[in-house]
Formats: C-alpha cells, sequence, structure tokens
C-alpha cells in the first residue's frame, strides 16, 4: 500500500490565464507587430516519391505577412512551375506530381522569407532530398568454402539508401538466422561467425534490406556455405560434449578482432547523439566480451550492452564521455584488447537565444546571441535576410559581437534581426524582432473570473497584460490599501501573483493594476479555497492465489461542493473493468483472478480541481513457466548431466523438479518419470539404462501446481549390454482342463539394454526328473498344451536380447488346468438358528475328486413359499460361500415365517461340482416391518387423525398394532399413552385434550414374536389466532363470496350436463354379486374393486357413503381382506381369520377409490366444493 506522489498534473487550479514566468510578452494581435515565423519543416526534409511533396512555412504579423522563397539561394519563381503552388494565408509550398514530373529534379535547398511593412523573418535553410530504396544489384555468389572452427565474414554491402535501410539476415526460405554469442550481425549490416560449425551448413544466408519510406525489403541473393571438418557426421553427443571443439577435430585459438581491426581505432561523435561502440573477436571457443573506461566507470545511467555484449551504447553523450574506452575478448587460450579514443565534437547549441524586444519611444534595449559548440561557433547579425554590414546606418544601433545594443529607439527602428550561429557540424538560426509602440496598459484576459484552489495548495495568479512602456503590475486583496508581496506572496517579473501555500483565509478577491506612463488598467479574480481530495483508506498490497477472488478497498473524502470521480489505472494505464471485475463506489473486486491480473492498481480519487492517488500491487501466485534451454553435457555410458535454466516461478518458490523421460522402441510418444529434484538446482546427473535412445524434459512444480513439460532435450543414445534382470511377475495358470498358460510382464525399454529383446521359457513337471523343456518367446505369454489335469510345473522365463542373456533366472511354481469337481459335499445338516438363519454342517470330499484349487463350498438356497399362503415370494437361488477347508457355516439374512430348499457344491478355479441332496427347512415366525405409510391430520383443532398401511413384511401372523404417543409443548412433556389395535384396523381418530399442544406418536405391528420395527411422527403445528381471524375475514370479503357464487354455477351447470349424457342412454355394467368372477371383458383389474350401478346411485351394500365422497366400511375401511390376492380370505364365526395374505399394492387401492369417485355425480360435487 502506497500514497502515490502525485505527477505534476495533479492539484493544479484553473488558472487565470497561463503564461511562463520569465517568459517573452506577446504582442496582441490587434496592433501592428513585425512577422514572426510560427511553423517551418525540418531542416532536413527528406519525401516520398510518391508522394506530393511539402514544403512548410507559417508566419504570424500585423499587417498579414506575405512570403517568398529561396532554392540554392536564388530566388525561386512559384509562378514560372505549374507544378508549385503556395497555400493561401501561408507560405506553404505544395509540388503536384499528379500530372507527371520527377520528385528528384526539386531537390535542393529552400528557404522562406515572411514579410511585411515593418521587417522580414527568415526560415530554416531547408534541404530536401527524396527518399531512395535502389536495387540490389544482381549477382551470383558462390559456395563459400571455409574449415570448421574457422572464422567468417558474409558482407551485405547494402545499396545505399535514403535514409539507410535496417538491415537483418534470413534463409531464403524466409527463416530468421538464430544469432548468438558465435554468430551475429555487426551493426555494419555484415554477419559475422567467431568460428564456423558443421551445423552452420544447415541453411543459406540472405542478407535483408527494409526501406522506410516505401515498406519495401529487398533481398540479397543467398551465400551457401561449405564447411570442411574432420567429423562429418553431426552427431548430436558431440554437439553437447563438455569438449565439443576438441571432440570435433577443431584446434582451439585465442582470440582475434574481426572488427574493429589492430589494436587500436578512434571514434567521433556529436554531443546529444549515442555513441556506439563494437568489438567482434574470433577465437576457439567462442570469446567473451567485457568492456571498460580508462581513468573511471563507465557511465551507468546511460551506458547499455548490445548484441551478446559486442557493443556498447551510450545515449546522449556530453564531453566528458570523451576518453578511451577498451573491449577484452577472452577465452580459456588467452585474452586480446583494442583501444577506442572517442572524440565529443558538438554541433552549436544556445546558451542565450534572441528574443523579441518591445520598447517605447526613446527607451534603450537590447539582443543577445549566445551558443556554444565545438569548434567554438561564429555568430552573423543580420536585419530583415540581409548581412546586418549591407544594412542602411542606424545610429541608434551598435554591435558588440553576440549583441546589439539600441539607444534611444525611435519608430524607424522597427526591424527583424535574424542571428545564425554555425561551425562544421550544423547551425542555429534565430529571429527576434524590434518594435516600438506608444501603447497604455491593457488587460489581456477576460474580466472577474473565478478561481477555485484547494487548501495548502501553492496557486498562481496569472494576469496577462500589455503596454509599452512595459507596466508595472501591483496585486491587492478586498480592496486594501497594501501592495501583495512578501510573505506567503510572491510576485514575478511577468506580473504574476504566488501564494504559496493556501489558506482558508486566502479566500477573497483579488485585484491586479498595470500601471505606464500612459495610464492604468485592472482587473479582478475571485479566489474560492476548496478541502482537498484524500483517500483515507488505500488499498493493501495482495498476494493471491489464480482463481480466488480479491477486493482492493479505495475509501476517499472530498469537498462536498465539487463532483468527485473515482477511477482505477493499473500499471500506469486505464483499467478495463471486464465481466471478471467490480467497481464499487469504494472498492474494485476481481473475480478468478488470472496472472494477467498481476500488477499495481492505483486509486485515482479526482474532482475537477485536485486528485488524489494511492496504488497497491496485487501478487498473483501461479504455476511455474516451463524450463527452458535443456542441455547434456558429461554424456557417459551409463550416465549423462541434464542442465536447464529455470523459468519465472510466478511468485511462488519451486519447490520440485521433475525429470521425464522417452524412448522410441518400445513406447514412442509416451512420457515416464526418471528422477524429481529440489527446486533449488538447474543441474543433475541422471542415471541411464543401456541401450536406450533417451530424451528428456523438466517440469516445475511450486505450491500452485506444475508448469508445462519444457521443450524436449536432443537425444541421447546409450551403449548396449545383456540384460541385468529377468520378467517379473512369472505366473503358470491353466485356461482349459489340458493345458498350462505361462504368462509374465514384459521388460520395459529400461530394462531390455539391447536390441531384439526376447524371452527363454522353461517348463518341467514337479519333483519329477524328466529335462526341461524350453522356448523362445518374442511376446509375454505362452501355452504348454495336453497337460494333465492340475499337475505342479516348475517354470523359468529368461531375458536376452543380441548382446546376450540375462541372469538365471528364479524357479516358480505354476499348475496346469483345472476340471469340474466330480463329487458332491455329503451328511449336510441344518439347525435353524433363528427367524432368519441357519447353520450347516457337511462331510469333506476328497481331495482327488476337487481335480483343481478347492475353492470354496458353496450352498444354494431358495425361498419356496411363505407360511401365508396367499403371500406371493421370489424363487430366485441364492448363494452362500465359505472359502477353504472349512467345514461348517451360518446362512443368514434370510425370511422369517418361509419354507426354504438348499443344496451345497464343491467349487474351484473351473467351476461347481454336482449338487448334494436338497435339503429342506423352515424358518419360525419373526416381527413383521415398520407399517407403511404412516399419516398424521388434523382436520380441526379438537381432533387428529391417524392412518397407516400394513407392513412391507408381515413375518408372521399379524396380532395387532400398538400406538404410543405423548403430548409435548416446547420442553414441556406430558405422560405417555399406550393404545393397541386390532390386526384389521388403519385408522384412529383422537380428541385432543387443548388446541396448542402437539404430539408425538410412534406405530409398530406385532406378531406372536413381539413388536416390529416403529414408525415416528408429529402432529403439524395448530393454526395461531391471527391465522383464523384472518381466514374469517376473509369468508366476508365481497371479492370471496362473488368467487364462491361463480363456482357453485359451474358445478349446476356440471349437473346439468352429467344428466343429459344419462338420459341420451348411457349404460354402465353391475354386477349381480360380489362373487361373480371378472370376465375378460370387464375393464376393472381382479383388485377386488366394483362397478356402481347408475339406477339409484347406491352404494354398495354394507357400506356408507362418507361426506367427503368416499366409500367407507361400517367397522373399518381396512380389513384383512385387503391382504389377499383375490379376496379369498374370510372370518369364522368366532371372528379367527383364516387364509393368507400379502400386501396390497398402493396403486390398486388408488385406483379402486377413483373409480369409485368418478362414477358418482355426488362425489363429483363434494370434490369441487
Amino acid at each position: 500500500m502506497a500514497r502515490q506522489q502525485p505527477p505534476p498534473w495533479v492539484h493544479t487550479t484553473f488558472l487565470f490565464c497561463l503564461l511562463s514566468l520569465s517568459g517573452a510578452i506577446e504582442i496582441p494581435m490587434d496592433l501592428s507587430q513585425p512577422p514572426t515565423i510560427t511553423k517551418q519543416s525540418v531542416k532536413d526534409h527528406i519525401v516520398d516519391p510518391r508522394d506530393n511533396i511539402l514544403i512548410e512555412c507559417e508566419a504570424k504579423g500585423n499587417p498579414a505577412p506575405s512570403f517568398h522563397w529561396t532554392r540554392n539561394s536564388r530566388f525561386f519563381n512559384i509562378a514560372k512551375d505549374p507544378r508549385v503552388s503556395m497555400r493561401r494565408r501561408s507560405g506553404t509550398l505544395v509540388i503536384d506530381f499528379r500530372s507527371g514530373g520527377r520528385p528528384e529534379e526539386y531537390e535542393g535547398e529552400y528557404q522562406c522569407f515572411a514579410r511585411n511593412k515593418f521587417g522580414t523573418a527568415l526560415s530554416n535553410r531547408i534541404r530536401l532530398q527524396v527518399s531512395k530504396s535502389p536495387l540490389w544489384p544482381k549477382e551470383n555468389l558462390d559456395p563459400v568454402v571455409v574449415q570448421e572452427g574457422a572464422p567468417l565474414t558474409l558482407q551485405c554491402n547494402p545499396p545505399p539508401g535514403l535514409p539507410s535501410p535496417v538491415i537483418f539476415w534470413m534463409s531464403s526460405s524466409m527463416e530468421p538466422i538464430t544469432q548468438d554469442k558465435r554468430v551475429s550481425q555487426g551493426h555494419n549490416g555484415d554477419l559475422y561467425f567467431s568460428n564456423v560449425m558443421l551445423q552452420d551448413m544447415q541453411t543459406d544466408y540472405s542478407c535483408n534490406a527494409r526501406f522506410h519510406f516505401t515498406h519495401t525489403i529487398q533481398q540479397k541473393n543467398p551465400f551457401n556455405l561449405k564447411v570442411l571438418t574432420n567429423h562429418p557426421y553431426n552427431d548430436s553427443s558431440l554437439r553437447n560434449h563438455p569438449d565439443m571443439y576438441s571432440a570435433r577435430g577443431v584446434a582451439e585459438r585465442t582470440p582475434s578482432f574481426m572488427y574493429p581491426q589492430g589494436t587500436a581505432s578512434s571514434q567521433m561523435v556529436l554531443r546529444g547523439t549515442d555513441l556506439l561502440l563494437e568489438c567482434i573477436a574470433s577465437g576457439v571457443p567462442t570469446p567473451d566480451i567485457a568492456w571498460y573506461k580508462k581513468g573511471g566507470d563507465l557511465p551507468s545511467d546511460k551506458a547499455k550492452f548490445e548484441n551478446f555484449n559486442k557493443a556498447l551504447r551510450i545515449t546522449n553523450v556530453s564531453e566528458e564521455d570523451s576518453g578511451e574506452y577498451f573491449c577484452l575478448a577472452s577465452n580459456k587460450m588467452g585474452s586480446i584488447r583494442h583501444t577506442i579514443s572517442v572524440r565529443v565534437k558538438a554541433a552549436p547549441y544556445w546558451l542565450d537565444e534572441p528574443k523579441n524586444l518591445i520598447l517605447a519611444p526613446g527607451e534603450d534595449g537590447r539582443l543577445v546571441c549566445r551558443a556554444n559548440g565545438n569548434p567554438k561557433p561564429t555568430v552573423q547579425w543580420m536585419v530583415n535576410g540581409e548581412p546586418l554590414q549591407s544594412a542602411p546606418p542606424n545610429p541608434n544601433r551598435e554591435v558588440a559581437g553576440d549583441t546589439i545594443i539600441f539607444r534611444d529607439t525611435q519608430i524607424s527602428s522597427r526591424a527583424v534581426y535574424q542571428c545564425n550561429t554555425s561551425n562544421e557540424h550544423g547551425y542555429l538560426l534565430a529571429n527576434a524582432f524590434v518594435s516600438v509602440l506608444d501603447v497604455p496598459p491593457r488587460m489581456l484576459s477576460p474580466r472577474n473570473q473565478l478561481m477555485r484552489v484547494i487548501l495548502y495548495n501553492r496557486t498562481r495568479l496569472d494576469c496577462p497584460f500589455f503596454g509599452s512602456p512595459i507596466p508595472t503590475l501591483r496585486w491587492f486583496k478586498n480592496g486594501q490599501g497594501s501592495n501583495l508581496d512578501g510573505g506567503n506572496y510572491h510576485v514575478y517579473e511577468n506580473g504574476s501573483l504566488e501564494i504559496k501555500m493556501i489558506r482558508k483565509e486566502d479566500q477573497g478577491i483579488y485585484t491586479c493594476v498595470a500601471t505606464n506612463i500612459l495610464g492604468k488598467a485592472e482587473n479582478q479574480v475571485r479566489l474560492e479555497v476548496k478541502d482537498p481530495t484524500r483517500i483515507y483508506r488505500m488499498p493493501e498490497d495482495q498476494v493471491s492465489k489464480r482463481g480466488t477472488t480479491v477486493q482492493l478497498e479505495c475509501r476517499v473524502k472530498h469537498d462536498p461542493s465539487l463532483k468527485l470521480t473515482v477511477s482505477w489505472l493499473k500499471d500506469d494505464e486505464p483499467l478495463y473493468i471486464g465481466n471478471r471485475m467490480k467497481k464499487e463506489e469504494d472498492s474494485l473486486t476481481i473475480f478468478g483472478v488470472a496472472e494477467r491480473d498481476q500488477g499495481s492498481y492505483t486509486c485515482v480519487a479526482s474532482t475537477e480541481l485536485d486528485q488524489d492517488l494511492a496504488k497497491a500491487y496485487l501478487t498473483v501466485l501461479g504455476r511455474p513457466d516451463r524450463p527452458r534451454d535443456l542441455e547434456l553435457t558429461d554424456l557417459a555410458e551409463r550416465s549423462v548431466r541434464l542442465t536447464w535454466i529455470p523459468g519465472d516461478d510466478n511468485n511462488s518458490p519451486i519447490t520440485d523438479y521433475v525429470v521425464q523421460f522417452e524412448e522410441d522402441q518400445f513406447q514412442p510418444g509416451v512420457w515416464h518419470d526418471h528422477s524429481k529434484f529440489p527446486g533449488s538446482v538447474n543441474s543433475a546427473v541422471l542415471q541411464l539404462s543401456p541401450y536406450v535412445n533417451y530424451q528428456f524434459r523438466v517440469i516445475a512444480i511450486n505450491e500452485v501446481g506444475s508448469s508445462h513439460p519444457s521443450l524436449p532435450s536432443e537425444r541421447y543414445r546409450t551403449s548396449g549390454a545383456p540384460p541385468e534382470s529377468n520378467p517379473s511377475d512369472v505366473k503358470g495358470e491353466g485356461t482349459r482342463k489340458n493345458n498350462m498358460e505361462i504368462t509374465w510382464t514384459p521388460m520395459n525399454a529400461t530394462s531390455a539394454f539391447g536390441p531384439n529383446l526376447r524371452y527363454i521359457v522353461k517348463w518341467r513337471r514337479r519333483e519329477t526328473r524328466e529335462t526341461w523343456n524350453n522356448v523362445t518367446v518374442w511376446g509375454s505369454r505362452y501355452v504348454v498344451g495336453q497337460t494333465p489335469v492340475y499337475v505342479p510345473y516348475e517354470i523359468r522365463v529368461q531375458a536376452e536380447n543380441d548382446f546376450g542373456k540375462g541372469p538365471e533366472p528364479d524357479t516358480v511354481i505354476g499348475y496346469s488346468g483345472e476340471d469340474y469337481p466330480r463329487a458332491a459335499p455329503t451328511d449336510v445338516k441344518i439347525r435353524v438358528l433363528n427367524s432368519t438363519a441357519i447353520s450347516l454342517q457337511w462331510n469333506r470330499v476328497y481331495s482327488d475328486t476337487v481335480q483343481g484349487q478347492l475353492r470354496e463350498y458353496r450352498a444354494y438356497y431358495w425361498r419356496e413359499s411363505s407360511l401365508l399362503k396367499s403371500l406371493w415370494v421370489s424363487q430366485k437361488r441364492q448363494q452362500a460361500g465359505f472359502p477353504g477347508e472349512r467345514l461348517r457355516g451360518v446362512v443368514s439374512r434370510l425370511f422369517p415365517y418361509s419354507n426354504y430348499k438348499l443344496e451345497m457344491v464343491v467349487v474351484n478355479g473351473r467351476g461347481d461340482g454336482p449338487r448334494s441332496e436338497t435339503k429342506e427347512f423352515t424358518t419360525p415366525e419373526g416381527v413383521p416391518s415398520a407399517p407403511r405409510r404412516f399419516r398424521v391430520r388434523q382436520p380441526n383443532l379438537e381432533t387428529i387423525n391417524l392412518e397407516w398401511d400394513h407392513p412391507e413384511h408381515p413375518n408372521g401372523i399379524l396380532i395387532g398394532y400398538t400406538l404410543k404417543y405423548v403430548a409435548f409443548n416446547g420442553t414441556k412433556v406430558g405422560k405417555q399413552i399406550v393404545e393397541n389395535f386390532s390386526p384389521n384396523q388403519t385408522k384412529f381418530t383422537m380428541q385432543r385434550a387443548d388446541p396448542v399442544s402437539r404430539y408425538r406418536f410412534s406405530l409398530s405391528a406385532r406378531t406372536q414374536v413381539g413388536s416390529g420395527e416403529a414408525v415416528t411422527e408429529e402432529s403439524p403445528a395448530p393454526p395461531n389466532e391471527a391465522y383464523t381471524n384472518n381466514q374469517a375475514d376473509i369468508a366476508t370479503q365481497g371479492w370471496f363470496i362473488g368467487l364462491m357464487c361463480a363456482v357453485a354455477l359451474l358445478v349446476l351447470i356440471l349437473l346439468i350436463v352429467c344428466f343429459i349424457k344419462r338420459s341420451r342412454g348411457g349404460k354402465y355394467p353391475v354386477r349381480e354379486k360380489k362373487d361373480v368372477p371378472l370376465g375378460p371383458e370387464d375393464p376393472k383389474e381382479e383388485d377386488g374393486s366394483f362397478d356402481y350401478s347408475d339406477e339409484d346411485n347406491k352404494p354398495l351394500q354394507g357400506s356408507q357413503t362418507s361426506l367427503d365422497g368416499t366409500i367407507k366400511q361400517q367397522e373399518s375401511d381396512d380389513s384383512l381382506v385387503d391382504y389377499g390376492e383375490g379376496g379369498e380370505g374370510q372370518f369364522n364365526e368366532d371372528g379367527s381369520f383364516i387364509g393368507q395374505y400379502t400386501v396390497k399394492k398402493d396403486k390398486e387401492e388408488t385406483e379402486g377409490n377413483e373409480s369409485s369417485e368418478a362414477t358418482s355425480p355426488v362425489n363429483a360435487i363434494y370434490s369441487l366444493a
């Protein structure tokens, strides 16, 4: 977090009028004055030959000046050349070539003259040149033959262009030539090879010249190199050899200079330009270049190294940069030095440039023209464009070297004077007029201006004025008589009033008064003082991971009378607020921070008068950049040194480097991890395997994540050797009863150690003295045929390549294929443990009948039926396994109250053996599962209705239900109440003790064994009084009454439609008796539902119609008949239940109710109501 120092334009004021404190006084344009040049072309004016030529010259004066030109110091008659014209009210020349002509014909030196009756002003001498881009001369270049290691210079010699072209080297296929400290381009455009290597032949070399004005590139015919070498193969391993040159048979040499020649040279440079010193050396190995200055240090603020340290550039040269510089070229064979003597010369530059002189009649004055240069420039005075010596004599004028003195000037002394100072390196020309006027004081700015300034700032009040003689200016505040000068006030020569530090009491009206002998003039400015804009809570520096959210605060205090604008800069440039950013009044939020968001963020709080800045730096932690420039050195048979340059860590230190390798024989294109190194290293020795064509890459890791892999290194192939290991995971297993498949994990590229990797497979039966069988295999499996069933074999697999065999392999025991078991378990005994589990016991089978490896004894069992006769059961077979030689076990998770059957088998790797004798057993009665769909409804404040469905799994004969409930109100809990119901009751209505308490219900079903799992529900919260009153209020509203009337009308229309359809002969099927079976034409399923008769709309016998339109039985809506599949259940005379029952599906119950209600118009009325 930092409060940034405001730039010069911050905290400025709206000035009354801006004038330089020491600048020349300007004559108002409504007064007579000599000409003044205001615009002109540069001295060296180079033009594009494809465009019209424009030579600028503009001037002001009163009366308006006229213009004429000279060309090569002779009058240039514009009227005689139809191509040349002069712009209106300007001296700018336009030369038009649309109708033809050659621009080169107009080259030369031009000078513009601006004249009125008070004098003549001159422009610089403008040298007009036409840009040239000549073609390269056609030439056939012979191949350049050079010995490897020798130096070489390919000369460019571009055609002379204007301006000089930009030179660069490329191949003929427009690929750039890679440059480094060995191969680089000199400032003169030539391409220098400190030593030539064999790989330099891989491309050709063409010099290219780009011309600025024509935007064209011209290409020279390419050079082709032929390198003579003692080592004709460009082996990558030698290229990276630590002693590459000697490995290639190249003799090492001490450095020598290719440019400049010799041990010393000199160079001249002009003051204010750039000094470029260059040293290019040859040698083997390639020399390093270092720069020094004799008797001192290099100017660190202006010096920089270029072209791989072969060039030293010093910008904006001054006299103290002269002296002796030397470059030192060195390699391990020695060093050499070249000394460059630098002389700094200077074209003329101003010390005191002449300025316009405004005098009243009878006043004295002077024009001063002082310049310096090397050599010392001469000064020549002219008046109105003519040498002063040839001008008419003026007794009021005296020339004293670089000064002209005027005494007792009169109106006739008005003129324009020119000062020309020159030496061999250039010239300077300045115009300054002498104007003699009698003018009373006058103000040049609008009157009574308002000026608003910021508290505690330095402020200047300007009062531009004019008069001749030059008036004196005084300042007053609020009409007070004392002149403002001194203390907190300072008055400059041009009359500007500076207030060094604005305070609240400085607010008021300021008056400036200009006075000379001819009169006086005054003006006023009202000064208002405003509070400064300040950021009181500044954004803070933050460090954030990529993808997170960052918020930068910026809270501002400002003068309420000024409009505040808050904006943001990023890296001192306006910030674009994209969809990932949100700018609020006092903060900036960045969502999903990315690497590109890193940088400085500046909050700019500004008003129309001032602004305040606060800067914070956002550091984004990102994944590191990929390592680069991988290099292989110290190459050996089983190792190599890998060196790399780390990439940017993106603000999170690199913790590890992972080196990966790829080989092109077994798995080309697949990268494998080789080793891992700490993040502090960038070079490591890698252990290698024989006969692998290695290629390496490096991945950098930091806390944020992994970098992209580096670009691959060059390949390096190690020499071969016999295998040092054998394949792993050797197995022998039968896939059929008469074979054995021998398999193994094949060896990878790093363990093959040589070409043509293969495997010698040996086998023989275990514990026999028979000879080994063997075969050579190229894959990873071999199948031995015609084997006995499940016998052990000794197996060996040995690796072999073209360099030899691997070590003696270990012996592995394998088995031939298995056959199905021939015997089943005998004497199977079953003991019922409880309603869901049994125990088993059996006798072991003989081992020779297993015919393989005994995996387990397995019991297959299935549910034959339920003791509840009408309950459908699934007879899907299930199994339980007992691994190994176990002779007993437990089968669990059985259904209670069911008949089961069970068989046992022996299992080996091939499969199941024959089945044992089928055994039967019965599970006893158990506890039921929880009742289904337990529903608690509260129709009013007095009662609670409970409904439920029978358990999904009765697990026996239901004898009833147990309901437990307790009242509670907040933390208060009442006494628990228990209710028991008959097995056919599925509804219960209870009376509430009070309208406030809630109830917690727990319901379970019972068999003779006991109660089963309980289901728990709570009653809904009672409605409050406000809700009830609101309901009553709604019922009395007119809109509600109208709505109910509309509903009643719709119901009446529906009834009429129903009766009309019935009167047209609608037929409804009727069953005479409940016992009549359903025919195939009946639309209803056999679920015990019946159709209603349409004759008198009576419900079924033994039932009554409830108020909600449903059919309810006399005793209970449910009976045990609902558990039957076909309604076959019935009661004896004593009320006991006979028959089976099963679960009735919800869908059937729902469909039965819907069919009943749909056929009853009365039910339709109730449903609508």
